[in-house]
This record gives structure tokens, C-alpha cells and sequence, in this order.
């Protein structure tokens, strides 16, 4: 009866264990690449620490696993409170739902021939397989779902959609650990619940309705707004009347409805009760510095910068706000699902590290696919539209693809890794970009051509330099160097007269003897323009881009000259709190046309 999703259902299964198992399968990979790395290792230290080395509240056992794994650099991921016990950073719910998976990898592991602590391959596998079936799970209910509101074709291309065109992909099947597709699929089921609660008012659905937000809240504390689902589900109208009647039947079922709360608070009290043990308080805040700005979200950058802008990188949900229009007409519980969209929207825009990217986005589609529903129901009854959005979901769907392919193996644009619009529109879609172009990421001033009219303005060989460097020089006697003690260079500064020269060039010579790989503590290369003690422009590109570990190469900028007035121009080289170290050499200015 239903063969068209069923087909859309089959293919997008295969898409998300190919891109698992076979294309990028994280869980073979090591240090920040590894499935538990970075976010996944807080959510999921947890459970190591309970039950194989029984210390939850000092976590020990995690330098070894630093030295031994090395899943976020050398970061551990929580802080020392103030009695001396070790609290997590991230909420205890992805534990939660990783405990059977990692139970098995426990089990097994020994047996195996692999170390029974927490983080070798055993526990990698497992826990990438179990969220590969959750979304497949989460995918089969989403079709069920849809299926209550949309016709077979509709609901079979919002599953195309999902699977191929949104960052979906990359959360259900790649970066599985994270908690954004098993959100997604709690957030299937609880609309699923909504759906049958109202339809007879059982207590089984009460329950699960209850379990789930309680779920939710306790993988990510901001999804507490779960529950405006339930509430405001089957609500037609904004009006008197309307609310009347929804606190009418809350009132009639407000045993069911103590239930589910009670439900709720039972598994949301796990956070509390391990705050309560580690610092002997009930609410603690683990994010320290990190937070909200509500009364200036950040919504345009969140949504359109090229450093991790939602609708950037995955373009296809601008379908979700088109949508609206033919939702409003047409669609079903408009109340619950737009203030869900709105309020969801305005939380995740508000958090201060808002290039974070659209990953944050994920858990919402089962929500934000009704829309989208609407716009394909729309598009489907009318072929003039049909020939417009087909190849503009295609090419979307296309980036959507390829983004995700590059983000694993190219690496031209990768989340949280220094954007611009100038950058962005060198390399999307390409698949071969001279590596060159990789100084668009910080400089949008970029020289293509043969430099004419060389005029050498600056050289310096450090020669006369008096810090000491502990390692060989480049070349000569004394080379300039950078490392944890040492994360800047002076100002190389010498004044500059007209020239009528529209270009500035300057090229210096690096050897690293350990590249940097983090992104934002990649030493810097700068050039700035001053006006006196004013900086007119700056400028700068990244070098741990161009070089690898334990060579040497000439590597330059360069910088288009200001209109302002200026009088002189300066060099400066950081390491932005790097630890690696990197030598410098022979730096030279020219101006050129």
C-alpha cells in the first residue's frame, strides 16, 4: 500500500550504512577523529567512570585515557568544583542511551583480545551501531508519522530529502555518537504519542509522553520545550475558547497528566542527583562561561554566515520556511509546531557560541518536516512548480552530499573552521582547489596572476635577533621561533612611502617541527597597516595550512593595500596559544601592482 516510502525508506537505510560502515566509519578512526572524541567523550564519560573504574567523582582514570586516546586533545571534558570533585560539563542523558551498547562492548571486549577500559575498538563499534540503529529506528516512524497527514509520494520525498539533503546524514550515520539523530528519533516518538494520546486518552501514551520529554531534557536541558508538543497539540485556534478547552481536558486528565510529569521528573532527576553527590547541590551550572545572549540572539549569523550559517550549509530546509505559507492554509496543529519551530529557533540562536553550525537544528525535523510536507503537497498539485524546485532540490541535495564528503575526506570546508564568503565560493561544490585558495579562510584579499613591478620594501634575516632559540635555524645563524612559552614575535614594523603599487606581499621562511592541526591555535602569519599607533587594516593567514610536520617552505601573503592613509606597514607572527613549535626565517615585503 505504501510502496513509494517504503522504496524512499529502503534507500535511505542503505545511504546511512553505506556512509556508516563502508564511506567514513569513525569507529576504526583514533584521537579527534575517534566515534567517542570531543562531545561524545563528555556524554559518555559517565559510564567508564560508574561501572569499569568506579570513580565518578574524582575521574582519575581520565589521564590515562588522554595520554592513551588523546579524544579531545588534552582536554578533559568538565572542571575541578570547588570541594575538589570532578564535574562533567555535559548532562548525563546520552549515557543514558548509550548504556546498553556500551553494556555489550563491556562484555565483549575482554574476550576479544581488546583493553576492557572504556575506549578501545569494542566500545567505539558499539556505540556507532547503536546509534546507526536508532536512526533507522527513528527513520521507519518518521515515514509512520508523516503517513498520518501526507500522502505515500509526499512523505516518500521528505524522506529523500532528509536522508540525502540535510545534515541528517552526517549525525545518523558518521558523527553518530553526537546526540542530534537520537533526539530526532525521541522526538518522533513523542510526537507519535501526542498523535495517539489525543486520539484516546491512555495511560500508556501519558507515560511514554512523559519518559520521553524527561529523556530529552536530560541529553540537552534546552529541550524541556518538548513540551509544548503535547500541550498545545490539536489547539486550532489562538483564542478564549480554544485554551479553554485544552485546560479543560488537562483538567479531566489530570491524573494522566500528573503521570507523565512525575514520568518526566523521575529521569531528569539522574542530573540532579548527580550534581547533588559530586557537589552537594541539587542545580549546578556546568557550562561556566558558556551562555545566552536572549536579548540579542544571534539569528543572522546562526542562519546565514559562511563560518557555519544553518541555511548555508544545509539549504535545503529554506524549504522549511517557505513552507509556512502553504502550512498556514492547509496544515494541521499549526499551534503546537510553529511555536515549537519559533521558540526552538530563538533558544538555539541565543547560545553565544552560536558557530556551533546547524547541528543543533537535527532533532527538530521531525517538527520542521511538516512545513516541508505542506511545501511538497503544494508543489506536487502544481507542474509548474514542480519544474522549478525539482532542480533546485537537486542542486541542494548535491551540496548537501558533497559537503559531507569533503568535510571527511577533502577537508575545503569543515564546521568551526574559519570562513569566508570569499572562500566559501572558491571551493563549494569543486572537488580539486589549489591549496592556495586555503588563505581565503582568513584573508579575502587574494592575488591570482604574476606579480608585476616587485619593489622589496623589508627583509630581515633575524640575524641580530637576541632570543635565543633552542632548536637548529632555518638558515644563517638565528632563526625566530614560536612555542608554548614564546606565542608571539615583535612587531616587524618600517614605515612606507607611495609607491602607487596596489598589492602587498610578504613571504617568510617555516619549519615546523610539530604542525598544528586545531584550527583557531594555528600559528598566524599577520600583516597590518598603522597609522601612527592606529592599525589601518590587518590581514593574516594560517601556516600550519600549508606546511606539514618537519618541513620547510617559503609561504607568503598577500594583502591588497588600504585607500586610508597609513605610514607604515608591520609583520607579526603568533601562535594563538598553540603548544607546537615552528621556526621563521628570511621574511621579505614587496609591493607590486
Amino acid at each position: 500500500m505504501f510502496l513509494s516510502s517504503r522504496i524512499s525508506y529502503f534507500l535511505c537505510s542503505c545511504l546511512l550504512v553505506y556512509a556508516s560502515f563502508s564511506f567514513y566509519p569513525k569507529w576504526e578512526k583514533s584521537g579527534g577523529e575517534a566515534l567517542i572524541s570531543w562531545d561524545v567523550y563528555g556524554y559518555y564519560s559517565y559510564l567508564p567512570a560508574i561501572f569499569i573504574y568506579k570513580d565518578i567523582k574524582k575521574q582519575v582514570f581520565l589521564d590515562t585515557i588522554v595520554k592513551k586516546y588523546h579524544p579531545a586533545d588534552d582536554h578533559k571534558p568538565g572542571y575541578a568544583s570547588k570541594n575538589g570533585n570532578w564535574v562533567m560539563k555535559y548532562s548525563s542523558g546520552m549515557a543514558v542511551v548509550y548504556l546498553p551498547f556500551f553494556t555489550a562492548a563491556n562484555l565483549l571486549a575482554k574476550p576479544l583480545g581488546y583493553p576492557q577500559d572504556g575506549f578501545s575498538l569494542p566500545y567505539q563499534f558499539f556505540i556507532q551501531l547503536g546509534g546507526v540503529l536508532f536512526a533507522l529506528i527513528g527513520l521507519w516512524y518518521f515515514r509512520k508519522l508523516l503517513l498520518l497527514f501526507y500522502n505515500d509520494i509526499v512523505v516518500a520525498t521528505c524522506m529523500l530529502l532528509l536522508a540525502f539533503g540535510t545534515n541528517y546524514l552526517d549525525y545518523s550515520a558518521i558523527d553518530v555518537g553526537m546526540s542530534h539523530s537520537w533526539l530526532f528519533t525521541i522526538y518522533v516518538f513523542l510526537v507519535l504519542n501526542t498523535v495517539y494520546f489525543y486520539q484516546n486518552y491512555q495511560y500508556k501514551y501519558a507515560i511514554r509522553i512523559g519518559l520521553l520529554i524527561g529523556l530529552a531534557t536530560l541529553i540537552r536541558p534546552t529541550e524541556i520545550i518538548a513540551v509544548l508538543i503535547p500541550l498545545l497539540w490539536g489547539i486550532v485556534h489562538i483564542s478564549k475558547i480554544s485554551i479553554k478547552q485544552r485546560l479543560w481536558v488537562l483538567y479531566t486528565h489530570r491524573k494522566k497528566m500528573f503521570v507523565a510529569f512525575l514520568c518526566a521528573f523521575v529521569i531528569i532527576s539522574i542530573q540532579l542527583i548527580y550534581w547533588k553527590y559530586i557537589t552537594g547541590n541539587w542545580l549546578v551550572y556546568s557550562y561556566e562561561d558558556q551562555g545566552f545572549s536572549f536579548k540579542s540572539p544571534h539569528i543572522i549569523e546562526y542562519t546565514f554566515s559562511f563560518d557555519s550559517g544553518w541555511l548555508v550549509y544545509t539549504p535545503i530546509m529554506i524549504f522549511a520556511f517557505i513552507g509556512i505559507i502553504p502550512f498556514l492554509r492547509s496544515g494541521k496543529n499549526k499551534l503546537a509546531i510553529l511555536s515549537f519551530f519559533i521558540i526552538n529557533y530563538y533558544i538555539i540562536c541565543a547560545w553565544n557560541q552560536w558557530w556551533y553550525g546547524g547541528r543543533a537544528m537535527v532533532q527538530s525535523y521531525p517538527i520542521l518536516f511538516f512545513p516541508i510536507a505542506s511545501f511538497l503537497n503544494t508543489v506536487l498539485q502544481r507542474k509548474y512548480l514542480l519544474w522549478i524546485v525539482t532542480p533546485i532540490a537537486i542542486v541542494f541535495t548535491y551540496f548537501n552530499l558533497w559537503y559531507i564528503y569533503q568535510c571527511h575526506t577533502i577537508g575545503f570546508i569543515v564546521p568551526n573552521d574559519y570562513m569566508t564568503n570569499v572562500y566559501f565560493w572558491k571551493v563549494a561544490g569543486r572537488w580539486h582547489v589549489p591549496n592556495d585558495v586555503n588563505k581565503l579562510r582568513y584573508n579575502t584579499d587574494y592575488f591570482e596572476g604574476i606579480p608585476q613591478n616587485l619593489q622589496l620594501l623589508y627583509s630581515n634575516d633575524f640575524e641580530k635577533d637576541t632570543v635565543y632559540c633552542p632548536f637548529p635555524p632555518v638558515d644563517g645563524k638565528v632563526s625566530l621561533y614560536l612555542d608554548k612559552d614564546h606565542q608571539s614575535t615583535a612587531v616587524y614594523r618600517f614605515p612606507y612611502s607611495i609607491d602607487h603599487a596596489n598589492w602587498v606581499r610578504a613571504e617568510a621562511t617555516f619549519l615546523t617541527i610539530n604542525k598544528e592541526w586545531t584550527p583557531w591555535l594555528m600559528p598566524q602569519f599577520i600583516v597590518r597597516f598603522y597609522k601612527g599607533n592606529d592599525i589601518v587594516k590587518e590581514r593574516l593567514i594560517r601556516i600550519s595550512r600549508f606546511i606539514e610536520t618537519g618541513k620547510t617552505k617559503n609561504i607568503y601573503i598577500d594583502v591588497k593595500i588600504p585607500k586610508e592613509n597609513f605610514d607604515s606597514i608591520g609583520i607579526l607572527f603568533l601562535n594563538s596559544d598553540s603548544q607546537k613549535q615552528v621556526l621563521i626565517d628570511n621574511l621579505k615585503v614587496w609591493s607590486f601592482n
